[in-house]
C-alpha cells in the first residue's frame, strides 16, 4: 500500500484545483498589486475577489479581511496589536492554558512588556468553561483570546457564548480559528467575534498565506511596518499566489464543507471503533462528541509516542504526537497537561488527523500495523 497521511492538522496537501488557480499568478499575472498600471490593477482585482470569498465563509464584510503570512502572524497581530492600541484603557488579557503557542508565546511576550495575562484552565476534555472567564475578568481587561477548536484533541470551545460575554462587558474577543475555518460553520456576527485568525495550509491551500478578520471599528496597532498595504494594517507586498490559493481553497470548503464533515465524522468513528476492537487499554483524549470530525487523539499506555510514531513511519503511516509547531520536544503536550491527563497517558498520545483522501482501507491497514506495534512495545 502507498504511504498513508494521517496528519492533516499539521498541514494538508494542496488541492490540484487550488494549484491550477495559482499558476497564472507566478508568470502571466505577475504585477505588484500596489502598482496603478494595468499589470498591478489586474492583480489587485484578484486579491479583492479573494477578500470577498474569505469574508463569505465567515459572514464578514470584505473590508474586514486582511491578508497575512498565516495563522501565527494573524494571532500576533490580533493580540499584540490590540494590546498596544488599547494600553491606555487597560493592560489585562485573558486566554487559556491550552492555546496554540502562537497565542501563548505572544501572551508571554506581552507579560514581559508590562501587560497582565490570566491563563484560565480547561476541563478534562480540553474545553474552556465560561465561568472561569467570568471570574478572570477585571476592569482592566481589554481582550479575551480563546481558540475555536483545539489543534491537538479537536475539542470545540463555546465561542459564541464567550463572544457574547465579551460584548456585554465591552471587551474585545479574538479566536484562533486556524483548525476550524472552512471545516466548521463560523458566523462572526452571530458568534460576537471581533478578531479571527485563519490559515491557508490547513484547508488544502498553500503554506505562507492566511488572514485576520478585524471587525469594523476595531483598530489593532500595526506590527509589520514598511508600507501601507492591506489597508495600512500590514506592511509588505502581498503573497499574491498564496492569497489566490487561499481564495480557491476557501471556495471549495464553502461548497463541500457539509459533505466533508459527514464523511470525516463517519471515518473517524470507524477508526475509533476498530482501535477499540483490536487494541486493549487505550484512551480517547478530548470530548467524545463536541469535537472536530477529523481529529482522533488516542493514548496507548505502556508505550511512548516517539517510538510509536517512528514505527508507524517505517510502515509508511504518518501521524503526530500533537502540534506540528512543537515537534522535537521531549515534553508531554501542554494541552494534555492542561487537561489534567496523567504523564503516562500524555506521553503515549498519538494524534491522527484525517482528510479528504483517507478511506476505510487505509484505516484498516493502520489499525493492523498499529496493533502489531503496540503489542510489541508493550511486551518489551
Amino acid at each position: 500500500m502507498e504511504a498513508i497521511y494521517l496528519d492533516h492538522s499539521a498541514t494538508t496537501p494542496v488541492d490540484k484545483r487550488v494549484i491550477k488557480e495559482m499558476l497564472p499568478f507566478f508568470d502571466e499575472k505577475y504585477g505588484n498589486p500596489s502598482s496603478i498600471h494595468l499589470f498591478g490593477r489586474e492583480v489587485k482585482t484578484a486579491i479583492e475577489e479573494a477578500r470577498e470569498k474569505i469574508a463569505e465563509v465567515i459572514n464578514a464584510e470584505p473590508s474586514e479581511i486582511f491578508f497575512t503570512s498565516g495563522g501565527t502572524e494573524s494571532d500576533n497581530l490580533a493580540i499584540t496589536g490590540t494590546a498596544l492600541s488599547m494600553k491606555e484603557k487597560g493592560d489585562h488579557i485573558i486566554t487559556s492554558t491550552a492555546e496554540h503557542h502562537a497565542v501563548l508565546d505572544t501572551a508571554r511576550f506581552l507579560q514581559k512588556n508590562g501587560f497582565k495575562v490570566t491563563y484560565v484552565p480547561v476541563n478534562k476534555y480540553g474545553i474552556v468553561e465560561l465561568e472561569d472567564i467570568k471570574e478572570a475578568l477585571t476592569p482592566r481587561t481589554i481582550l479575551i483570546s480563546i481558540m475555536h477548536i483545539n489543534n491537538e484533541v479537536g475539542s470545540i470551545n463555546p465561542i459564541s457564548e464567550i463572544g457574547e460575554f465579551a460584548r456585554e462587558n465591552n471587551v474585545l474577543f479574538h479566536t484562533d480559528a486556524v483548525q476550524s475555518f472552512g471545516k466548521e460553520p463560523i458566523d462572526v456576527k452571530k458568534d460576537n467575534i471581533d478578531l479571527l485568525s485563519l490559515s491557508s495550509h490547513k484547508i488544502y491551500g498553500p503554506k505562507g498565506a492566511g488572514a485576520l478578520y478585524i471587525k469594523r471599528g476595531v483598530s489593532p496597532e500595526k506590527i509589520i511596518h514598511g508600507g501601507s498595504q492591506e489597508g495600512n494594517r500590514r506592511g509588505g507586498t502581498e503573497n499574491v499566489p498564496g492569497i489566490i490559493g487561499l481564495r480557491k481553497a476557501a471556495e471549495i470548503c464553502l461548497e463541500e464543507m457539509e459533505n466533508e464533515r459527514k464523511y470525516l465524522n463517519k471515518l473517524r468513528d470507524y477508526f475509533w471503533e476498530k482501535l477499540q476492537e483490536n487494541i486493549p487499554d487505550i484512551y480517547l483524549n478530548g470530548h467524545p462528541k463536541i469535537r472536530l470530525p477529523g481529529i482522533l487523539n488516542v493514548s496507548f499506555p505502556g508505550t511512548d509516542s516517539e517510538t510509536v510514531l517512528i514505527s508507524l513511519d517505517l510502515k509508511g503511516i504518518a501521524a503526530s504526537g500533537g502540534s506540528a509547531c512543537t515537534s522535537g520536544s521531549i515534553e508531554p503536550s501542554h494541552v494534555l497537561k492542561a487537561m489534567g491527563v496523567s504523564p503516562e497517558i500524555a506521553q503515549s498520545a498519538i494524534r491522527f488527523s484525517l482528510g479528504r483522501e483517507n478511506n476505510k482501507e487505509q484505516i484498516d491497514y493502520t489499525v493492523k500495523n498499529l496493533k502489531e506495534i503496540i503489542d510489541y512495545i508493550r511486551k518489551i
